[in-house]
């Protein structure tokens, strides 16, 4: 009888209970004040996150964002959601809303379909981000009138009816999973579901992170999935940040080499001076704020963490925007060098043309008979 009374159980529980997380970053300033804006909104600096497991380690950022609790919140045509606004010191404002789920594989399938492709979520989170930062603007230093903007998918499961182990949900749920981090609805190709689940991460054997570019299947305890979720928070943010400074890099040199073109000719090359200069303050600017983005997080002794950020970054492409950053800073730093070297010719060839003058002139005297 009592297993009887367990598979009953067992048929009427939903075959998965979890959250649906819809993340939604934007770049909002160049700097936040935190201290100011914690006084201001009467919140509170979020504490550094514990440890996922038993190790030693953990996470611990620079300087901990300030979170305001978000009770409800309305999008066109679905049912109210909860959630909370991050405030990042290096100018991200990251939105992270609620959708609590019970059901199969088919209806998590259909919601991963629907807010990847039939939703504008960047749109709707933009409005919400708009009206609630109010309140922060004189915190913000140097604010955005255009925000650049990330979104992210995060579909965490606490519980999978009759499996326990990170390796039963793998070979039962493979195919499913990479519907979900895919947002596809369509059965996918053996080759698809085979490179969705190589970037597949456990500590545990009851824990799993699935990490896609666009959304994470993470299946976890409430309180173990939290730092997975913070540091995919991060990543994203990184990435926006990158971007950010990929655009602003991007502006700089289409108008330095038009500056370029239209100072041709020796004393062209003499104004080419405050062109360099601004050009430097850039290249500061950028590497200030980079190494300020790069290093807001730490890893505290934990070397699964520190591969779980690497994976997340790897896969919703930190890496490859940090490479265009840093080769245009090459370029940049060229471009000044360049410019410094024109400008400098361009004086020896002033301070010779002075002295030929005076010497010129000189010799006229000379000739006329009269002292110079």
């Amino acid at each position: 009888m009592p297993k009887q009374s367990e598979q009953t159980d067992l048929l009427r529980r939903p075959l998965l209970v979890g959250t649906v997380l819809l993340l939604t970053q934007f770049d909002v300033c160049e700097e936040i004040r935190l201290d100011q804006l914690a006084t201001t909104l009467g919140t509170r600096i979020v504490d550094p996150p514990g440890p996922q497991h038993s190790s030693s380690g953990h996470v611990r950022y620079e300087r901990p964002p300030v979170v305001e609790l978000i009770e409800s919140v309305e999008l066109p045509n679905e049912r109210k959601l909860s959630g909370e606004l991050k405030y990042y010191d290096y100018g991200v404002v990251s939105l992270l809303l609620h959708l609590p789920f019970s059901g199969d594989w088919d209806g998590l399938i259909k919601i991963a379909s629907h807010w990847v492709w039939d939703v504008d979520l960047i749109t709707h989170s933009e409005r919400i981000v708009r009206e609630k930062i109010s309140r922060a603007l004189p915190c913000m230093v140097k604010p955005y009138t255009r925000y650049l903007s990330e979104d992210y998918l995060i579909f965490h499961i606490r519980e999978i009816a009759g499996l326990r182990t990170a390796a039963q949900v793998v070979s039962h749920y493979s195919r499913p999973i990479a519907q979900v981090v895919r947002g596809e609805t369509g059965e996918l190709a053996d080759n698809e579901v085979a490179e969705v689940m190589r970037s597949q991460i456990s500590y545990y054997s009851t824990d799993l992170a699935v990490i896609g570019w666009n959304a994470a299947f993470l299946y976890d305890t409430a309180a173990g999935v939290e730092t997975a979720i913070q540091l995919l928070e991060y990543a994203n943010s990184q990435l926006l940040e990158f971007r950010h400074y990929d655009e602003l890099l991007t502006r700089e040199l289409e108008q330095v080499y038009k500056q370029l073109e239209e100072k041709a000719g020796k004393f062209g090359r003499w104004r080419l001076a405050n062109s360099a200069t601004r050009l430097q303050a850039t290249l500061l600017e950028v590497t200030e704020l980079t190494e300020h983005a790069d290093n807001a997080i730490k890893f505290l002794s934990d070397m699964f963490l520190a591969r779980l950020y690497k994976l997340a970054a790897a896969r919703v492409g930190v890496p490859d925007y940090k490479d265009l950053v840093t080769g245009k800073i090459r370029v940049a730093e060229q471009l000044y060098q360049f410019m410094v070297d024109q400008f400098n010719q361009s004086r020896a060839f002033f301070l010779e043309l002075i002295v030929v003058i005076i010497l010129v002139v000189e010799l006229i005297f000379l000739f006329r008979g009269k002292p110079f």
